[in-house]
């Protein structure tokens, strides 16, 4: 059982002495059990990851791409040769992935066999897990007797569901959002029960940590508010806490936070001449509104009624009757009320499984297990009992729903950036080497495999990596991006799949049939998804034949996205490599060298 402190233990009084040797040899068994606890949970998260095998979700090889550009020097471009455009909103997560590039652990080849776009997003997504466990260790050792137990149950908590797991092994930066603001809200537990929350060091870091929270995510930026938060409730419990002092350090907080979200927005002004990211752009976050509140039911739903009902009894009780950490309970609830906010608040995710829940699931675990273990330790007899078989019942009903939540995702995964390089930027590539085009462009809505694996110059019809289609998506100008595809651009290709192209009316344009005929079909898909050429560039239909006859050998081949869902595509995602018509040996119809 977790126990926790008392308040007797926390009382100053006389205490048995013990010898340096004692001391020494007990505090490193401490420093043991919390090394193998963080080991133990990390490796929890990882054997779950392991389970959706070389999976990395589309969205991330944008991210990929942009680190390249990044590392090679050519600034921010999706693909050599385009347009400057923030297409990214994880600015670290991108940095760091050009950092890893740079030093040739990434985007370079293989590592003990595994692609490195695979192998390295995932292994540093587990280093960062295992920094927010001790993390996490840090604030279960100011509370909790058995500080190594309560990290290992946070650490099964978070491995258990498939919402926290599946998201930081997708090549996104749900890691490094995760680590950041874990850290941040334990600096502030353990400062308020420490009381020492009125420390100039404290309110700087909270800030700027807050700022890399706002640069790993967009709606980190709520995060700026946690330290002044806690600050002005603690102003508000105790007539003795001195005003101008806690003004004086959420002002420093509030000022660390500014200086270091402010400075990248002048890089963005200055650069892009946009306040805002064109992803931010695109997806047209609107204002709030009360009834956005009922999203937190998602999350009821997906970790089960009885495990948060519970929960949050056990908080409740913890209110009612306060333990003496009850003031880090408050501090630690602040961070986690301005996660649910956030989650509430933004519009829902096409990806599915709770993306942007991952601050919820790790904050809420950490504030379960501690609640737990106050109330387990409270109990005696039936009491405990009781509760600790509903606990076991609350925990295998998620259990359970978890398992089959993971068994479908891994049979039918969000969206692959192999499935996207090999059906978009391999096949394309192929199509335009048949045509014998040196130049050329693709309209398309999938933007991540294809910008690491393309040759042609993309358009992006989902507008997160082109400025012009962000704003006409923005505006909901279906006129504006009509003209902007068929008289500006006029792309020598164009992908169309539903619910992109019937959003936009692109194929309903008679532009559209005019000037492009289908080359490939989608399979089970309504007319007209599927791969279509500008008819200019096709000499003849002999020629025309031989390119269907192509992509029917090519693209027909992976246009099944639930086809090996969770395998990688070859040893490299490199720009201009094309599929071969018919499988081989030893490459399995793979790109060609």
């Amino acid at each position: 059982m977790v126990a926790t402190h008392s308040a007797e233990d926390t009382a100053h009084g006389q205490e048995t002495p013990v010898s340096s040797e004692t001391a020494a040899r007990g505090a490193w068994r401490s420093r043991a059990a919390a090394a193998a606890s963080v080991v133990a949970g990390t490796a929890m998260i990882g054997g779950h990851g392991a389970y959706y095998g070389n999976w990395i979700v589309d969205d991330a090889a944008i991210t990929f791409s942009y680190a390249r550009s990044f590392a090679e020097g050519l600034g921010p471009v999706v693909q050599p040769g385009a347009e400057p455009v923030e297409g990214f909103s994880n600015v670290t997560w991108t940095l760091l992935l050009a950092l890893a590039r740079l030093v040739g652990l990434f985007d370079h080849g293989t590592i003990f066999g595994v692609p490195d776009y695979v192998l390295l997003p995932k292994v540093l997504a587990l280093v960062l897990c295992a920094g927010i466990l001790v993390a996490c260790h840090a604030a279960c050792a100011r509370v909790l007797v058995r500080p190594w137990l309560g990290t290992l149950a946070v650490g099964g908590l978070l491995a258990m569901t498939p919402s926290f797991v599946i998201w930081v092994v997708s090549g996104l930066e749900n890691a490094l959002y995760g680590l950041l603001v874990t850290t941040l809200a334990v600096l502030v537990f353990r400062a308020v029960l420490g009381d020492a929350v009125l420390r100039w060091r404290l309110a700087v870091a909270t800030g700027l940590l807050a700022a890399l929270a706002a640069l790993t995510r967009p709606e980190g930026l709520i995060y700026g508010g946690v330290y002044p938060l806690v600050v002005l409730g603690m102003l508000r419990r105790s007539s003795g806490t001195p005003v101008a002092a806690s003004l004086r350090h959420a002002a420093l907080s509030v000022a660390a936070f500014v200086a270091g979200t402010d400075a990248y927005f002048l890089w963005r002004r200055f650069t892009f001449g946009e306040w805002l990211s064109a992803p931010s752009i695109a997806k047209s976050q609107g204002l709030p509104y009360p009834t956005d509140l009922v999203k937190a039911g998602q999350l009821v739903s997906y970790a089960g009624a009885p495990a948060i009902l519970l929960c949050c009894v056990f908080v409740g009780m913890l209110l009612a009757r306060p333990p003496w950490w009850r003031r880090g309970l408050l501090a630690l609830l602040v961070p986690l009320g301005l996660a649910l906010v956030a989650f509430t608040v933004l519009e829902d995710d096409w990806m599915g499984h709770l993306r942007f829940a991952t601050p919820i699931w790790i904050l809420g675990a950490l504030t379960a297990v501690l609640a737990t273990a106050e109330v387990v330790r409270r109990m005696r007899g039936r009491a405990r009992t009781v509760t600790v078989v509903g606990l076991v019942v609350a925990l295998f009903a998620s259990g359970s729903s978890f398992a089959v939540a993971a068994y479908d995702f891994r049979r039918g995964p969000t969206l692959s950036a192999c499935h996207v390089a090999d059906r978009y930027g391999r096949a394309f590539n192929g199509y335009a080497d048949v045509l014998g085009l040196d130049r050329a462009s693709l309209l398309l809505p999938d933007l991540g495999g294809t910008s690491m694996t393309s040759r042609l110059r993309l358009v992006d019809m989902a507008g997160l990596t082109d400025i012009r289609m962000a704003h006409l998506i923005r505006d909901s100008d279906r006129a504006g991006a009509k003209r902007y595809v068929f008289e500006e651009v006029r792309p020598t290709f164009i992908h169309t799949r539903r619910p992109w192209t019937h959003g936009n009316d692109l194929t309903e344009d008679p532009r559209f049939t005019r000037d492009y005929v289908r080359i490939f079909a989608e399979p089970g898909n309504p007319w007209p998804d599927g791969d279509w050429v500008r008819r200019e560039v096709v000499p003849d239909d002999a020629t025309l034949e031989r390119l269907r006859a192509y992509a029917r050998a090519t693209a027909g081949r992976v246009a099944d996205p639930s086809v090996a869902p969770t395998a990688s595509c070859g040893d490299t995602l490199s720009v201009g490599s094309t599929l071969r018509p018919a499988p081989t040996a030893d490459s399995g119809g793979r790109p060609a060298e």
